[in-house]
């Protein structure tokens, strides 16, 4: 699940985690108010306006400004709350920026004392253990640092079995570059940071820049973080906080009927059962010529009520040309895949998209009669390579 800037630093602070004043605001008018409690709690008269929505970049779209007045914090937040950002990580269509986050400005041109580092906290697969990857050049995309300074890039493990030791945290601040108070305030950061981390059950936690100013302080002054969706049962008041407006309703819809669905840019709808079938099944659709249209894992135990709503939630697409089911009876069975097929016929109304189905394993042959005396034009398959023909065969048509 992925949070809003704010809700983020929000809870970073419930960590210790030092972090600019900010307060939420849906209008130019709570936006002007924001700042003057803002302005009244640190003596701040520069404030930064900033479009809150699911994606990195957002400064180059035009959604990160800085206001020098009141006048400008309204003027600023006007331009941004309802304005369509679009940024590399949204896509060509953008979205739409409901709220902005009017923050305490803690950047100060002409500074020769503040620096931006870059440092992100996740799961090393391959280890097994979580990762800080950090970076003296912050307030950059860290691809473009990658590609072209990678020496500048520093890694450090840290097993969960022991946690984070002192000596990992000093050599964190001696890598980048600091000294004195400020070094020992990294070290606090560090620490916060990752209580952080394991606290909320994150899969990843972004800081760009992670801020140093004039004074030595050592601030988070963005924040990307992603919460994991398996262990939100333990985080009610995280969970709590997800914005269905930032996701795909289409995905939002599937999660109502436990459905695994992720939308995707073909013209082949895909219902399976099974991640690893779904997978072999888009692979496979793409050996053959065509292109899937999404990711939908109907799950081991799905009825016909749930097969009838995957085939509502494909059809909403409008590239989809052609469904292919695949479905293996293992703890599922057949039968009820194929009545669940003949139910979303019967109550959808006319289907004018061909159906491809592939039904092999428990009460196959059940499926099969089901299927065959509820006189559907669908096409059967045997084989997973004769379903992927098929697809081609009705493209092509």
């Amino acid at each position: 699940m992925n949070l809003h800037e704010y809700q983020a630093k929000q809870i970073l602070r419930s960590f210790g985690v030092p972090v600019p004043k900010g307060i939420v605001a849906e209008t130019p008018e709570l936006a002007v108010k924001a700042a003057e409690e803002i302005q009244q709690a640190t003596n701040s008269d520069r404030w930064a306006v900033k479009a809150q929505i699911h994606a990195g970049g957002r400064g180059k779209g035009g959604g990160v400004k800085i206001a020098q007045s009141l006048h400008e914090v309204w003027e600023k937040s006007s331009q941004i709350i309802g304005m369509t950002l679009i940024t590399p990580q949204t896509g060509p269509g953008g979205k739409l920026v409901g709220k902005v986050l009017v923050e305490q400005n803690i950047f100060y041109p002409g500074e020769s004392e503040i620096k931006e580092f870059y440092m992100s906290m996740l799961l090393n697969r391959a280890s097994g253990k979580v990762m800080v990857m950090y970076s003296t050049e912050g307030g950059m995309d860290i691809e473009e640092v990658a590609a072209h300074t990678p020496h500048l890039i520093f890694t450090e493990e840290i097993d969960p079995k022991v946690g984070l030791r002192d000596f990992q945290c000093r050599k964190i601040a001696y890598n980048l570059k600091l000294d004195g108070t400020a070094h020992k305030n990294m070290i606090q950061f560090v620490k916060a940071l990752y209580n952080a981390y394991m606290g909320t059950d994150a899969s990843m936690l972004e800081i760009n820049p992670v801020f140093k100013t004039s004074d030595n302080l050592i601030m988070a002054a963005d924040c990307k973080m992603r919460l994991d969706d398996n262990a939100l049962y333990r985080h009610a008041d995280y969970a709590a906080m997800r914005d269905l407006t930032e996701e795909d309703p289409a995905e939002v819809e599937a999660g109502k009927y436990h459905l695994n669905y992720v939308k995707l840019n073909g013209n082949v709808g895909c219902m399976v059962n099974g991640a690893g079938l779904a997978m072999a099944t888009m692979d496979i659709i793409k050996l053959s010529g065509g292109e899937p249209a999404n990711f939908l894992d109907v799950g081991g135990t799905a009825n016909a009520e749930r097969v009838e709503q995957a085939f509502r939630i494909i059809m909403k697409d409008p590239n989809v040309k052609v469904i292919l089911v695949n479905i293996f009876g293992g703890i599922v069975r057949c039968d009820r895949v194929a009545q669940g097929i003949v139910d979303a016929y019967r109550n959808i109304g006319t289907i004018d998209i061909p159906i491809i189905v592939r039904l092999q394993g428990t009460n196959a042959e059940e499926a099969k009669l089901l299927i065959e005396k509820s006189g559907l034009k669908v096409y059967s398959a045997t084989l997973l390579q004769e379903a992927a023909g098929l697809v081609t065969t009705v493209l092509g048509n």
